[in-house]
C-alpha cells in the first residue's frame, strides 16, 4: 500500500473518508457523517502535520465530539505505526487535537477540525 492510500486507510476506519481535493459535489453531495483529509506526503526525518475534518449534520455536539473521542483514543498516547510499501508512517496527535468549528453555510452543520502529526518511516 503506498503513501496516500495508507492515509485513506486510516481515515476511513471511522468514517466515509474523502481526500480534501475529491470531496463530491454538483452531482453528488456525501451524506453526513462524513470526514475530509488533507494527504500529505515526505520521506524519512520530516514530520508533517496533518488534518481532518469530522463533519456532522445535528444541534448538538455530542456524536462529533464522540468520534473525535474515538480517533484520539485509537492514536493513543504513543500513536500509530501503519505499514507502507517500503516501511512504515507514524501517526501521533497533533497539538492542539480538536478543535470545534463554526459552519457558514448552515447552524444545524458541526465540524470538528483535527490535527495529526505523521512521520514517514521511509527512504522515498
Amino acid at each position: 500500500m503506498d503513501k496516500a492510500q495508507s492515509l485513506y486507510e486510516f481515515w476511513s476506519r471511522f468514517l466515509p473518508a474523502y481526500d480534501e481535493n475529491t470531496v463530491p459535489t454538483a452531482d453528488f453531495s456525501p451524506a453526513f457523517p462524513y470526514l475530509t483529509y488533507s494527504t500529505i506526503t515526505d520521506s524519512m526525518g520530516y514530520p508533517v502535520q496533518l488534518n481532518a475534518n469530522l463533519w456532522y449534520s445535528s444541534t448538538s455536539w455530542e456524536d462529533i465530539q464522540k468520534k473525535a473521542d474515538e480517533i484520539a483514543e485509537y492514536l493513543g498516547y504513543g500513536g500509530r505505526v501503519v505499514r507502507i510499501d517500503g516501511g512504515f508512517v507514524w501517526l501521533v496527535k497533533g497539538n492542539p487535537f480538536a478543535q470545534r468549528m463554526a459552519d457558514e453555510a448552515s447552524d444545524s452543520i458541526r465540524r470538528i477540525y483535527i490535527n495529526v502529526q505523521a512521520e514517514y518511516l521511509t527512504a522515498y
